[in-house]
């Protein structure tokens, strides 16, 4: 597998509003977020057909070395139907063993199985979820994936209130 330094980030097409938000955390010089987005990679037109959509969007997560999952109920639908891009995404983190940190968009700073897809769920996967702010998701970046593929740990995680205490948040 190619050299990963990149991550990706998941989402329900219904959420792509949310990604563009990440986008201006990592362009603000005011906020300290940042993140190499596997997304600049392997370009899809909208006319492109679903198997190149699919194959390209596999192409950009040999990139990656972490997922950043947007976490919703549209989310949890797709990413779980068998049948959407998100769905792939999915399977294919699950294929490369990647770490996953899901950002609640409701703003919970718990597990909130709704928001996870059922796969992801169904296999006891070692996720870690977190509320969606900057500050939180790049310290999961920061620490939790680095540790992911040497850790025995298995289901849905998340830090408890004194690590958003110790953050400020």
């Amino acid at each position: 597998m190619s050299y990963r330094n990149k991550t990706y980030v998941a989402f329900a097409s219904e959420n792509i509003g949310s990604y563009r938000l990440m986008e201006a955390w990592r362009d603000n010089a005011h906020i300290d977020f940042s993140f190499y987005d596997a997304h600049d990679l392997y370009i899809s037109r909208d006319t492109s057909k679903p198997d190149t959509i699919k194959r390209n969007l596999r192409e950009r997560m040999k990139n990656a070395k972490q997922v950043v999952l947007l976490g919703s109920t549209d989310g949890k639908r797709k990413g779980g139907d068998g049948t959407s891009f998100l769905a792939h995404e999915v399977q294919v983190m699950i294929e490369f063993d990647l770490p996953v940190v899901v950002a609640n968009l409701d703003g919970d700073r718990t597990v909130d199985r709704g928001f996870i897809p059922a796969p992801l769920l169904d296999m006891d996967y070692y996720t870690l979820s977190v509320s969606f702010q900057p500050k939180i998701i790049q310290y999961a970046l920061d620490s939790y994936a680095p540790g992911h593929s040497a850790s025995n740990k298995a289901g849905p995680h998340q830090y408890g209130s004194e690590t958003y205490t110790r953050l400020g948040l």
